[in-house]
């Protein structure tokens, strides 16, 4: 039966215990960051010695709050639409072929939030990171470029007596 792992750096591993000459031994059928998917679960079942119910793995993810998707990945189009965005070159002759087997394909319409941030699909992690740390540091100068915001007008803490009685 297959388990998951959540390691220190992020990672969930999906894992099954096989039994060796040398005792019981745990191998790793799939590695992900993020969330589970049905890619991720079929490259598992793939490599699964024993039998494998991805029903019950993806009950066990919800309740270990690993998140689970139902739409595949799509990583190869994901990493192909950001080569595009960025200029990197294509084979014309994949290109042709790319035109083709996309005709075929069922569209949706790209929601209004999806269009603005199109340049980041595709773009990895560390990218990604890079990107946010920039605008931490930019909004980091602003803050300490611009004055006090505000004066206290009252003072920091308040008196302990109710009047200005000196204490005996």
């Amino acid at each position: 039966m297959a388990y998951l792992v959540r390691r220190r750096d992020g990672r969930v591993e999906i894992r099954e215990a096989v039994s060796t000459a040398g005792g019981p031994r745990s191998r790793t059928l799939a590695s992900f960051r993020g969330s589970l998917s049905p890619e991720l679960l079929q490259r598992a079942a793939r490599r699964a010695e024993r039998p494998f119910d991805a029903a019950v793995l993806i009950a066990r993810a919800a309740a270990r709050g690993v998140p689970v998707t139902d739409r595949p990945q799509s990583r190869g189009a994901r990493e192909l639409l950001g080569r595009l965005r960025r200029g990197e070159p294509i084979d014309p002759v994949l290109v042709t072929l790319l035109k083709e087997a996309l005709a075929a394909v069922p569209a949706a319409p790209v929601p209004a939030p999806l269009g603005e941030v199109a340049e980041w699909i595709g773009q990895s992690d560390a990218r990604r990171g890079e990107a946010l740390r920039g605008l931490l540091r930019v909004a980091d100068r602003i803050v300490r470029a611009r004055g006090r915001v505000r004066t206290r007008t009252r003072k920091r803490f308040p008196r302990f007596r109710s009047t200005a009685r000196e204490a005996a």
